[in-house]
């Protein structure tokens, strides 16, 4: 990834590890998320592992926002090559429990965003000869838990998007690929163990969720990462439209006893 130039979205988890992976890598990386701390923790980890990671606050469901980030990569970076769409929100509840705004909030975030960045980003790609694009989707667009109504929609969509991504810009040489995690140990699978388990000391809920995963633990956001950087570059410039899970064999037990 020597030279390439990524947008990263998402400061904090799996976007995170994925904007320290792709600079460790040799990309310059604009890092973009709407929590403060997290964009200063971030900056401040690249700073010390002299990492090429620039962190900038951004609403990713804002239109203005993302056209000024995409602006900003490629007028400070010299173009944009690489789009990694990794923000998300997860709100709780059946279709009953959950209100239209956090359902509103949870399609903007996590689905319209990639629709952003892609026509932000996409004529950017296209100045440079192409490039590829990873959506983060979830095991839980494919087989979802109850009360995830509207996180196990969005991720839904996130697979078509990818496809259609994937169809519309081929022919740009721009590949867009989505990647499907199981459980990750990030700060959302935690808010979803005190969602899920309230009182449950947090270790017993992510050993119980480990075990349900035939690899017999969570992931780690560094794991995701990988795979990321392996799609992202020249040796996946076969991989278009696929979604690749990273799940520690979660889906393929599903309905095993």
């Amino acid at each position: 990834m020597k030279g390439k130039v990524a947008i990263v979205t998402g400061t904090t988890g799996i976007g995170r590890a994925i904007a320290r992976r792709f600079a460790a890598g040799g990309a310059h990386v604009l890092a973009c998320g709407i929590d403060v701390a997290a964009n200063r923790e971030l900056a401040r980890d690249a700073a010390a592992k002299e990492l090429s990671v620039r962190v900038e606050e951004c609403d990713v469901t804002q239109a203005d926002a993302v056209q000024a980030v995409v602006a900003r990569a490629a007028n400070e970076f010299g173009g944009l090559d690489l789009i990694v769409n990794a923000a998300a929100f997860h709100p709780f509840g059946t279709v009953l429990e959950t209100d239209l705004e956090s359902w509103n909030r949870c399609m903007m975030v996590n689905v319209a965003s990639i629709y952003l960045m892609g026509h932000f980003g996409i004529p950017q790609m296209k100045k440079r000869g192409g490039g590829a694009i990873i959506n983060l989707a979830s095991v839980q667009g494919h087989a979802c838990q109850r009360g995830v109504a509207a996180y196990a929609a969005s991720k839904g969509a996130v697979h078509s998007l990818t496809r259609a991504m994937a169809l519309d810009h081929a022919a740009d040489n721009i590949r867009v690929n989505s990647i499907s995690p199981g459980s990750i140990n990030t700060p959302m699978l935690e808010r979803s163990a005190a969602n899920f388990a309230p009182g449950v000391p947090l270790e017993e809920v992510f050993q119980r969720w480990g075990q349900a995963h035939p690899i017999g633990r969570i992931g780690t956001p560094e794991e995701v990462a990988e795979l990321a950087a392996f799609l992202v570059s020249d040796k996946a410039a076969f991989c278009t439209g696929g979604d690749y899970l990273v799940d520690g064999g979660l889906l393929a037990g599903i309905g095993v006893q």
